[in-house]
């Protein structure tokens, strides 16, 4: 029999009812036994916070004991900010489930961190605490660092003492941090590494300023480079070596000179104890370009430099290492024309000059290039004699004239006055303009001054020689209005000329004023050829006819009333021999003289004659006399009355 056969009939005997009550197996009861395991475990609530051992950790996961049943198994992820953590660390954790459908104890480390985070980072910033936390990634302006689950910022400035110029090395560090912000409201956590290292900085600095002394020298690293200056690293405490203290040279840019992380030497040219202020240089540790320069070299001399820097008003010229010059855009033509120096050189290019002035105390040079070519005013008053004619160019204007450029480096003016004998220019623009041809007559040269006086009406003769005599004083011209202000108005004359009738003489003669476009009459009162001024009058030209016409009205009343008083005389004569036996005659006369005081005057005057006459011709009586003679009385006294009447009134009327 095999033993496969014995042990098949040993289990014959196996009391199978023993086994279902377990009292084959336990010395108690399956209710006590399990009550006293159950004894064992901790009571896990879900949602609760509760302290675990770490018993295993390996790349994917951390297993976490609570004293529950089974583990939890949490994410490696989750503690990132602690890439030191060992089996045997107490870690807290978040109970999410206790039994999943699996029957796995569901853990969480980041929400039990979360939940605890604010008052642990409130705690932190209020006892200075020094806190550790995982650095995540970058982001605009710094890092964002996991510090107890709160994602707090890390601005760049605040992760160390100098600056970063790779955050990246920073990534997926634990650092050390201080929180130096909170904002409740908006949950913002603001942390520094910098604050960690800048109280022990801080008594370096103090050690390092007080040892130092202007003249020094020191060494030391290139911490940063703007366009200003370089920031050097002394060991603890930095100084600035300003742009223009790194070279004797022209430096557009410190990168020019120098390079981050270089070493090199520095001397102290000052520094401010109170603001920690140091000012360093590095040029001052060469001797100076203007020791080496050849003092063979005087004014006058032709040198050889590169453009370095361009502005408007001139190029900076490196004749030597460290050594400038300064060429003015003036002395780079004759032309008197100011143009940008950019029109006549660019940086980079080499160019020769003449040395203007040289001052190696101040250590300043002037260049010239124009210097080196033909002096263009020399023989000019053979090429431009005075009275010659010439075609040139418009090149500017001003108030006072137009500057005309007669060839390259010579420029001449026409004053305002010498453009036109007989248009009253108000500015040279109403003549000619910027860039065209005109014909100019050289009037005088200033070569000392360099001055050039030319004139463009003595192409012409002046015509004012026979505007004279044409419209001399008193002489009547019809003119045409053609501006008009308060003083008066301008007239033309026709043929180029123009007089002034103040604004008095304007008046018409039914009282209304012209305007602009009118067509009048009018009469020349003054005439200057010397300042080319013709005042006119319309006013006059009305009135003299009116003066004239008052004047033989006049003349011809009192020829008029000498011709009564003749008549009169004759009729007192005629008296004296008239006889009273002519009482009928007498009777009749006054009948007439009554009948021609009716009439008008120049009816009254001829029956006036007529009775003189009738009693000429009658023979009165002697003894109606008396009649006759208080008759002709009264004729004469009426014929007076008449003619001063007429006087009184020509008098009103002028």
């Amino acid at each position: 029999m095999s033993d496969t056969t014995k042990q098949a009939v040993s289990n014959e005997n196996f009391d199978w009812a023993a086994l279902e009550s377990d009292s084959a197996i336990y010395d108690k009861s399956k209710e006590a036994i399990t009550k006293e395991y159950d004894d064992t475990l901790s009571n896990v609530v879900e949602g609760e916070v509760v302290e675990g051992t770490v018993i295993g950790v390996s790349k994917r996961e951390v297993v976490v004991n609570i004293g529950y049943k089974s583990e939890g198994v949490i994410p490696v992820a989750e503690f990132r900010y602690n890439p030191e953590l060992a089996p045997g660390e107490k870690v807290e954790v978040f109970v999410e489930n206790a039994e999943n459908k699996k029957g796995q104890l569901i853990l969480s480390h980041k929400k039990a961190r979360q939940l605890k985070s604010w008052d642990r980072v409130n705690s932190a910033m209020e006892n200075d605490e020094i806190i550790k936390g995982y650095v995540k990634c970058r982001t605009k302006g710094g890092m964002i660092v996991d510090v107890f689950g709160i994602e707090a910022f890390l601005p760049g400035s605040q992760i160390d003492v100098k600056p970063i110029r790779d955050y990246d090395i920073y990534v997926d560090k634990t650092m050390e941090f201080k929180v130096v912000k909170i904002n409740s409201e908006y949950r913002n956590v603001v942390v520094s590494h910098k604050a960690l290292i800048e109280a022990e900085l801080e008594q370096q600095k103090k050690e390092i300023i007080s040892k130092l002394e202007k003249g020094q020298i020191l060494e030391g690293t290139v911490k940063n480079i703007t366009t200003y200056g370089v920031f050097i690293d002394l060991g603890g405490v930095d100084g600035l070596i300003h742009i223009t203290d790194l070279s004797w040279g022209r430096v557009t840019h410190p990168e020019e000179v120098v390079e981050l992380d270089q070493k090199l030497n520095v001397v102290i040219l000052d520094f401010d104890q109170d603001k920690r202020r140091i000012a360093l240089g590095l040029k001052q540790l060469a001797p100076h370009p203007w020791e080496a320069l050849s003092k063979d070299l005087k004014v006058g001399d032709s040198i050889r430099g590169k453009v370095v820097v361009m502005a408007d008003y001139g190029a900076f010229v490196e004749v030597a290492p460290g050594i400038e010059g300064l060429l003015h855009v003036s002395e780079m033509s004759w032309s008197q024309h100011l143009r940008s120096a950019q029109d006549f050189m660019k940086v980079g290019d080499e160019i020769e000059a003449m040395i203007l002035t040289l001052d190696y105390n101040d250590r300043k040079m002037s260049l010239g290039t124009k210097q080196l070519g033909v002096d263009p005013w020399d023989g000019i008053e053979q090429r431009y004699p005075i009275g010659s004619v010439r075609t040139a160019r418009v090149r500017n204007f001003t108030n006072f004239g137009v500057f005309i450029e007669v060839e390259e480096g010579i420029d001449g003016l026409i004053h305002i006055s010498d453009l036109s004998w007989t248009k009253k220019i108000k500015h040279p623009a109403e003549f000619t303009q910027i860039g065209s041809d005109i014909d100019v007559v050289v009037l005088d040269i200033d070569k000392e001054n360099r001055r050039l006086s030319l004139g463009h009406k003595q192409l012409e003769d002046n015509p004012w020689n026979q505007y004279e005599q044409r419209f001399a004083v008193d002489t009547v011209h019809e003119g045409k209005i053609t501006e008009m202000n308060d003083k008066g108005a301008v007239v033309s004359l026709g043929e180029d000329i123009e007089g002034f009738a103040p604004a008095r003489a304007l008046t018409k003669e039914d009282g209304s004023t012209p305007k602009v476009g009118d067509a009048l009459p009018f009469r020349v009162t003054e005439f200057s050829k010397g300042t080319r001024r013709v005042i006119l009058s319309h006013v006059r030209t009305y009135e003299e006819a009116r003066r004239a016409a008052d004047n033989t009205v006049k003349a011809e009343r009192r020829a008029e009333a000498d011709d009564t008083k003749l008549s009169v005389k004759k009729v007192q004569a005629s008296i004296e021999k008239t006889t009273l036996g002519d009482l009928s005659a007498l009777v009749e006369l006054k009948a007439n003289l009554e009948e021609a005081e009716a009439k008008p005057a120049a009816e009254k005057k001829a029956a006036t004659k007529k009775v003189a006459a009738e009693v000429a011709e009658e023979k009165a009586p002697a003894r109606k006399a008396a009649a006759v003679k208080e008759a002709a009385e009264e004729v004469v006294a009426e014929t007076r009355e008449v003619a001063a009447a007429e006087e009184a009134q020509a008098g009103t009327a002028e």
